[in-house]
């Protein structure tokens, strides 16, 4: 295979003599040398060291830059390889992964890793793309989900205190941790897979940690434990309980994305506080803000502005002051948010979890995919930056060097072992938009002091921006003096050292640099100027300053050639330009376990530019292979490609097809591929043009509807701490009758004698969440919880509901239906000020007749309880308890021909407050190999009182509160939609008060068109009449 190597550094491959630290005190001072351990600690693996700098994996130092991905917020596994792929194109090496204890173990002593629950394909994945995998288990995850990721059942099966020491917990955690062991153990990095770390999550106690500990030392698991700590809090660095590889949280934007031009500085004391606590180990950062979530509320602002507050402006100022703190360890949370489908979320967030994150809901990238990615690809061909010591910095009197402006702020890192300066710049005041221009002084490693741009007027940071100026920096066996540029690519391909450099096209840019080789025929440009450094200065030495200034004027845009011989390749690119340049790597050998890990198993890669994505490439012989994707929406004309490669590269295929290579024999060519159909010629049906079929779903306010199956809510105690406010001693909490998911149902009885006049009742429901009330057939009223942007927060009601003139049936030896609460379960409280928040009360914690009392409570949510719930591939946080649901009138194949014709805007008959199914079908034929991202959505005007639950194929994929918003829109995945075949979409409405407007106006729209993507195959169970009532 020809040669596309970039180059190895001197300790970027580690040998026996370099002073390794298992599990050496994390309190070793910074002023005395690290111990040299013999031997590791026994359960400890050699594949996964570490020392003061950096992660060391198979001998190899490595930087980890990583993003956090939820398997279980995109319950497609077949699209777990669109991300993993995605994360690898935008240059990381790895992903950090919650799993959640909830989904994974719904009842005692069960254990699911099926479906969208099993860690087989992720890892899978994983290895192909050749991205590294730090595995959360938790049992606690927070991850704003229910009850922070606890099975359900436990939170109100076990008395004890969660996440303690408690041996009721303990016990209740043990199939989980031990069915993740079973999971990960054959996929550890010492057995040829991608997991190098597992993390356990927010304890309330050493104890609990050391319980936890335990459990993983005896076990199979030899990869290092880690812990992210909140807050700087020095948990867990020592003593009980302590972590192999300790790290920090943080979140310096916060949660409020409603002014995001508005922005906290940056953290100061990252450094320091490292060197103070766990100087001896990496600094990690197992979460960094990479977005944020949103709350519920007319006024909660939406992901486009979380995407603004945390965009690629925060990600090249905030990321690159980690860098300036010497972190080696990073994961932004989160890279790809996903959708909190189902029961999934906690009460504080709606169904979307996109996050503003990288990459959106729909798996679309964005402008923080690129500035992402841009940043990745310096550090991957950046060896020497993994290993750096933090010199100083502008506030402690930097002696190597300074800025000439004090608006300006530098940091300086430097390679011990080859002299490399990495001078990371920003403003001084980091929320500062303005413009700012000064010099830097640097000192070289060979002691030589200069002030830059030699040539260049100044140094220009516009506005809210960070970036590098970088000296004796290498690529390949050359090495520039300095570049205030940016550096894209740095190493060789075809047997010469290419720097690919780019840079803000309203700025300067300089690079110096001793060229070599005999220059070949380019073509120029007259804004990028070659100029001998002693033609600058005649005091400056010929011998000792025998490089070439590159200055680069302002006004270049597109790719350029710098320079151009047999033995150097020197290119520069304007920022837009540059973000769609990908290097995708060439695996070694498709037998090596590792093949397609960077610095592992290769270090070979070409450039390409011009497509949307590039996935994959592999070289044969005379032909480049790429795989990736188009962005079809953009137009029809397919895309001209620019490949930096071997010279030997005749023939270059895009997905399998042929694409037109121009003329080669050159490092650089071009290639065009043309796109297979317009995007005119994908079409999608209009939802309901088969008409919607509609039912009644709420029978059991019906007089003869029959409850005797129903369970008897005649619980008097109960582990949840939060006990009721009033009634006569019956507990009346779903999760004490395995109800805990989604939409709980109540009826209680009692003998009326016409006395009656009004009932109280406090409901809890958790924040946003609703509650009807109907005696018998007439509508009492709604119990409306509430959220504003997490503000005026309501997440229970005591209400008076008086009982409307005849609706009682007296003579009191009957026993009826007199008052049923239909209650929206916004899903269990994560950990506020104890550990047993999580143990949230939801259901009735107060019932009171004005006259008489309650002879009998039924409850029923979701069919079977979380012990025999029917769907076992959607899992236990699908479905709730409506009537339709508890029948399957959600799933597809239902049939529906005897139901009524209804369309879903002409919203429940007469205007009533109740409950109803509406049903429709849809074919789809989306050609294969094209990647269409869909929504449904919500057009009607925002304020109307009503709830809709949507099932797309039987799979709860949107809960809309009309009302409230702010959601409006969900998107929805290919492998959940049928792209070839008929899609059924079921949609619970719940109208909330009687005689208004509910007119939901529900649509299906094309949110991009993309050729490429990857195979999905679909996992839509039909009905089945087997465990439904």
């Amino acid at each position: 295979m020809p040669s596309t190597t970039s180059p190895r550094t001197p300790d970027v491959s580690i040998n026996e003599d370099v002073e390794l630290l298992a599990r050496t005190p994390a309190s070793t001072s910074q002023h005395e040398p690290l111990a040299l351990v013999p031997e590791l600690a026994p359960r400890f693996t050699d594949q996964v060291q570490f020392d003061n700098y950096s992660l060391i994996l198979k001998g190899q130092r490595i930087f980890l830059y990583s993003g956090e991905f939820h398997t279980f917020r995109l319950p497609v596994p077949s699209l777990w390889t669109d991300i993993l792929e995605k994360v690898k194109a935008a240059g990381l090496s790895g992903i950090s992964v919650y799993t959640h204890m909830g989904l994974i173990n719904p009842s005692r002593g069960v254990t699911d890793f099926d479906s969208f629950r099993a860690f087989q394909p992720l890892f899978e994945a994983a290895k192909e793309a050749g991205i590294w995998v730090v595995l959360r288990p938790g049992p606690y995850i927070n991850a704003e989900t229910t009850a922070g990721g606890i099975a359900h059942w436990i939170t109100s099966e076990v008395a004890g205190e969660l996440r303690t020491n408690a041996s009721d917990w303990h016990d209740a955690w043990q199939d989980y941790v031990q069915g993740i062991i079973q999971e990960t153990s054959p996929n550890q990095i010492t057995e040829g897979g991608p997991v190098i770390a597992i993390q356990y999550n927010q304890a309330n106690g050493a104890e609990y940690f050391a319980d936890l500990e335990a459990v993983y030392h005896n076990s199979s698991i030899v990869v290092p434990l880690t812990y992210n700590d909140p807050g700087e809090g020095r948990n867990f660095i020592n003593g009980t309980g302590a972590v192999d590889l300790y790290g920090l949280d943080s979140y310096p934007q916060g949660f409020d994305c409603s002014n995001p031009l508005t922005w906290s500085p940056v953290t100061l004391n990252y450094h320091q506080y490292h060197e103070d606590v766990n100087p001896s180990q990496p600094f990690y950062f197992p979460e960094f803000q990479g977005g944020s979530f949103d709350p519920w509320g007319p006024n909660a602002p939406g992901y486009p502005q979380c995407a603004i507050l945390t965009g690629a402006n925060f990600q090249s100022v905030f990321y690159r002051q980690l860098w300036a703190s010497n972190a080696k360890l990073l994961s932004y949370y989160m890279f790809y948010g996903g959708t909190s489908w189902g029961g999934i979320p906690f009460p504080g967030v709606y169904t979307s979890y996109d996050y503003g994150a990288s990459i959106t809901e729909a798996r679309i990238l964005t402008s923080k995919f690129s500035e992402v990615k841009l940043q990745s690809m310096f550090i991957r061909n950046s060896p020497e930056f993994y290993k750096t010591d933090w010199i100083g910095d502008s506030s402690t009197g930097l002696t190597d060097g300074a800025v000439s402006n004090p608006a300006a702020f530098v940091t300086l890192l430097r390679n011990p072992d080859s002299g490399a300066g990495f001078w990371i710049l920003r403003q001084n005041d980091s929320t500062s938009s303005a413009i700012i221009n000064f010099s830097l002084n640097v000192t070289n490693a060979d002691g030589a002091k200069r002030t830059l741009p030699l040539a260049a007027s100044s140094i220009t940071l516009s506005g809210r921006q960070s970036k590098l100026v970088l000296t004796d920096y290498a690529f390949g066996s050359s090495r520039a003096v300095y570049s205030t540029a940016q550096v894209f690519f740095a190493g060789v391909i075809d047997g010469r050292d290419v720097l690919f450099l780019y840079g803000n096209s309203t700025e300067q840019h300089e690079v110096g640099v001793a060229l070599t080789g005999t220059p070949n025929r380019f073509q120029a440009t007259p804004l990028v100027q070659l100029k001998k450094v002693s033609d600058l200065n005649p005091s400056f030495q010929s011998d000792a300053e025998g490089f070439t200034v590159v200055q680069i004027v302002e006004g270049v845009e597109g790719l350029v050639t710098v320079y151009d011989s047999d033995t150097q390749l020197i290119l520069y690119a304007d920022y837009d330009t540059t973000t769609t340049f990908w290097q995708p790597t060439i695996a070694s050998s498709s037998s090596d376990s590792f093949g397609n890990f960077w610095g592992i198993g290769t270090n070979e890669s070409v450039i390409i530019g011009g497509p949307y994505l590039v996935r994959s490439a592999a070289i044969s012989g005379s032909t480049l292979a790429l795989r990736g994707d188009l962005n079809a929406s953009e137009g029809a004309d397919g895309v001209m490609l620019t490949v930096i490669g071997p010279k030997s590269i005749t023939e270059v295929t895009w997905n399998g097809q042929s694409a037109s290579v121009s003329a080669t024999n050159s490092t650089i060519f071009t290639a065009s591929v043309p796109s297979s159909m317009s995007p005119q010629s994908i079409s999608i049906p209009v939802l309901g043009e088969s008409g919607w079929k509609f039912k009644d779903s709420l029978p059991e306010i019906q007089a003869d509807f029959d409850d005797s199956n129903w369970t008897i809510a005649n619980h008097t105690e109960t582990n949840i701490p939060f006990k009721p406010f009033y009634g006569d001693g019956r507990i009346l909490y779903g999760c004490d009758y395995e109800f805990c998911e989604n939409i709980v149902l109540w009826r209680g009885h009692f003998n009326a004698t016409g006395d009656e006049k009004s009932v109280n009742l406090s409901i809890n429901g958790g924040e946003a969440f609703a509650a009807s009330v109907w005696l018998n057939d007439a509508f009492l009223g709604t119990s409306f919880g509430n959220s504003s942007n997490n503000e005026n927060i309501l997440e229970e009601t005591d209400d008076k509901f008086t009982f409307p003139d005849g609706a009682l049936i007296p003579n009191g030896d009957n026993v009826i239906t007199i008052v049923q609460v239909f209650i929206d379960n916004m899903g269990l409280n994560e950990t506020q000020s104890t550990p047993d928040t999580s143990k949230s009360p939801r259901g009735v914690r107060g019932f009171m007749l004005d006259s008489g009392n309650f002879t009998e409570w039924k409850v029923q949510g979701k069919v079977g309880g979380y012990t025999n719930f029917p769907d076992k591939v959607r899992g236990v946080m699908n479905e709730g308890g409506l009537f339709g649901e508890r029948k399957g009138w959600h799933l597809p194949g239902f049939d529906t021909s005897d139901w009524e014709t209804r369309d879903l805007a002409d919203g429940l008959p007469d205007s009533s407050a109740g409950v109803g199914f509406f049903v429709t079908t849809f074919n789809l034929s989306i050609p294969t190999g094209f990647d269409v991202p869909m929504s449904f959505n919500f057009e009607e005007e925002f304020g109307q009182p009503y709830r809709v639950y949507m099932f797309v194929n039987g799979w709860m994929m949107g809960k809309r509160v009309g009302n409230l918003g702010p959601q409006a829109k969900f998107p929805v995945h290919e492998g959940i939609l049928d792209y070839r075949g008929l899609n059924t979409v079921a949609v619970a409405l719940w109208s909330m008060t009687p005689n208004v407007t509910v007119a939901p106006k529900l649509t299906l729209q094309v949110d991009g068109m993309f050729q490429g993507g990857v195979n999905v195959t679909t996992n839509n169970p039909s009905w089945s009449p087997d465990g439904r009532e």
